[in-house]
């Protein structure tokens, strides 16, 4: 009886930032205590990944909450980019992968040239990142008004008459 060889891909390292860290393994241990394997493959991930501030020059480079991460499946392109979010931002936007589908706990915490398997339906893929890049902040720059002298109208509202 000839014995099957099984090549094994190596686990790349797992980096999160440590804003991401506290709901993201919340999120991934109630995942799993439900049985949900999403959840499982999640928690493992960020059992043995390491963590580092916000702050630190490295997360540009990181695919995190938030960041669009362009990627192949299977060594074969067509690439395709996405944005990894919370499970209820994801909607029905194609465009954004929840962090506990498989693709997308498979995709937190890896860097560009990273690859990393997660299952489907039973088989297994392999996704490499291409490229990441990291959400803009949702902020509307806030111009306080020039205060005048007098009130904002003339009207002085309602009267008896």
């Amino acid at each position: 009886m000839k014995q099957k060889e099984c090549a094994v891909l190596p686990l790349p390292k797992i980096t999160l930032i440590a804003s991401d860290y506290p709901r993201l393994e919340q999120l991934a241990r109630i995942a799993a205590q439900n049985g949900d394997v999403d959840g499982i493959l999640l928690l493992g991930e960020i059992n043995r990944a390491d963590i580092l501030p916000d702050d630190c020059d490295d997360v540009r480079s990181l695919v995190t909450m938030g960041s669009w991460v362009t990627y192949f499946t299977n060594g074969r392109a067509p690439l395709r980019t996405v944005q990894l979010v919370w499970p209820e931002e994801c909607w029905s936007d194609p465009a954004r992968i929840s962090v506990l589908m498989p693709l997308g706990a498979a995709l937190i915490g890896l860097q560009v040239g990273d690859q990393m398997p997660y299952f489907v339906a039973g088989n297994l893929n392999v996704v490499r990142v291409q490229n990441v890049t990291q959400q803009g902040p949702n902020v509307v720059p806030f111009l306080q008004a020039r205060r005048r002298s007098g009130p904002l109208d003339d009207d002085p509202g309602p009267t008896a008459a």
